[in-house]
């Protein structure tokens, strides 16, 4: 863990575009909509037992991803909301093998429950949530890093993936 550099002040956030639970909740919402509304014409093969086993895998092993990016958040005193500044830089537990172990968690808890639901709309909107996430979220929260940890950051960065 790295604390702020030296004589920082800057009590700045990352600015994302919006909180990233929100994003995936909206996901969610418009997915089952569309699901009810629209139905596509290529369902989720398989039947029950193997989508909630396949699903509740991919829940379990996201919610276990998520806790611990949060449990290494809580140790280091710093908070996990994005509307508020950061004040260490983690780098160690599950921050020592991937970057973003709350959002990859976050995304295999939503590919989980559209698994064991079966909803393809929610699999579908996989891919726009990605890459607002990653441009609107992930992107804003590096440079943000970048400016608020400087070469502590950029060594991390190098050293340890941005997902996997």
């Amino acid at each position: 863990m790295v604390m702020d550099q030296a004589g920082q002040t800057d009590s700045g956030t990352a600015g994302v575009i919006a909180r990233p639970p929100l994003l995936f909740l909206a996901a969610f919402l418009i997915g089952f909509v569309l699901d009810r509304l629209l139905r596509l014409p290529f369902p989720i093969p398989g039947n029950d037992l193997v989508t909630w086993i396949i699903g509740g895998s991919l829940i379990l092993v996201g919610f276990a991803l998520f806790a611990a990016g949060i449990r290494n958040f809580s140790r280091a005193a710093t908070p996990v909301p994005t509307n508020e500044p950061t004040r260490v830089l983690v780098t160690t537990g599950i921050h020592g093998w991937t970057r973003n172990p709350i959002y990859l968690g976050m995304f295999l808890i939503y590919g989980g429950i559209g698994v064991a639901a079966q909803n393809s709309w929610i699999l579908v909107l996989t891919l726009p949530l990605a890459i607002l996430i990653r441009y609107g979220v992930v992107a804003r929260e590096e440079a943000y890093l970048e400016r608020r940890f400087g070469d502590a950051y950029l060594d991390y960065r190098q050293s340890v993936r941005r997902w996997l």
